[in-house]
């Protein structure tokens, strides 16, 4: 079932892990993994017996738009025919059932995937069923288990829940966006040159107005507003309003003093 209108034009990037849904239920969900799936970069998917069989419909109106990834996902009977071709395989699993294995949480295993897929080596991820989630023997053929540190009072997650937390660490763990950034927009940040301007512009307004007519108290005062202004990244557009500011208020109160001195004559 291909060629659907209105499908996103996405593809695969590098060499990414396969995305396995044991025994699926519902065609909704399916179309939801779909979803998170390009979210995060990640375009093979496989189905292992899903229960309603494939394909259906509704899946693709789920997709928003993931539309490639519904077309070009392959078919299995077996976990075993689904992972035959890769070379390492990690199992998400809640409860870990007496099984001896090695257990990462989503970022561990995010970490591992990129070193093994970066080896020009194939890796797969099984997720199970909504109800049950994997069973023991589908968690024997994968070579360790993801399990997410989430609040341990509720760790329900649907399908395609699971399947974004990992796809956002497998695209979180080569991106290069930093944590945190100033939007300046149009503007920039001010450099200190402006910025001592500014400053400059309103200590002497606020001499001229009394403000720091407390002589012993200036000197910290002063600081003081320093300290306030270079806290943060200022802008320049900021500081030419603040320009602007400081300029009308001396302009009001010299329009005050001609006035009541008018009255006073």
């Amino acid at each position: 079932m291909t060629g659907r209108e209105g499908g996103a034009d996405i593809g695969p990037i590098g060499n990414s892990p396969v995305v396995i849904l044991v025994r699926p239920q519902l065609a909704d969900n399916i179309g939801a993994v779909a979803r998170a799936m390009a979210n995060g970069g990640l375009f093979h998917l496989r189905l292992v017996a899903p229960r309603d069989g494939w394909p259906q419909e509704k899946a693709w109106r789920n997709s928003s738009g993931a539309d490639r990834i519904l077309d070009g996902l392959s078919l299995h009977e077996t976990v075993a025919d689904a992972v035959a071709d890769l070379h390492h395989v990690f199992a998400t699993c809640p409860r870990p059932r007496h099984i001896v294995k090695p257990v990462l949480t989503a970022r561990g295993a995010a970490a591992e995937l990129r070193e093994i897929c970066g080896r020009g080596l194939r890796a797969g991820l099984l997720f199970g069923p909504e109800r049950a989630g994997l069973d023991n023997d589908d968690m024997a053929e994968a070579d360790a288990l993801v399990r997410y540190p989430l609040n341990p009072a509720f760790m329900s997650l649907n399908l395609a829940q699971a399947v974004m937390v990992l796809a956002y660490e497998w695209w979180t763990a080569a991106e290069a966006t930093p944590p945190r950034a100033l939007m300046t927009n149009e503007t920039r940040v001010a450099t200190k040159a402006e910025l001592e301007n500014f400053l400059s512009h309103l200590t002497a307004e606020l001499d001229a107005c009394g403000f720091l007519r407390n002589l012993p108290k200036r000197p910290g005062m002063v600081r003081n507003i320093r300290h306030l202004f270079a806290r943060g990244e200022v802008t320049e557009q900021e500081l030419r309003t603040l320009h602007g500011v400081v300029t009308e208020l001396a302009r009001g109160r010299r329009q005050l003093g001609r006035d009541e001195a008018d009255r006073a004559g």
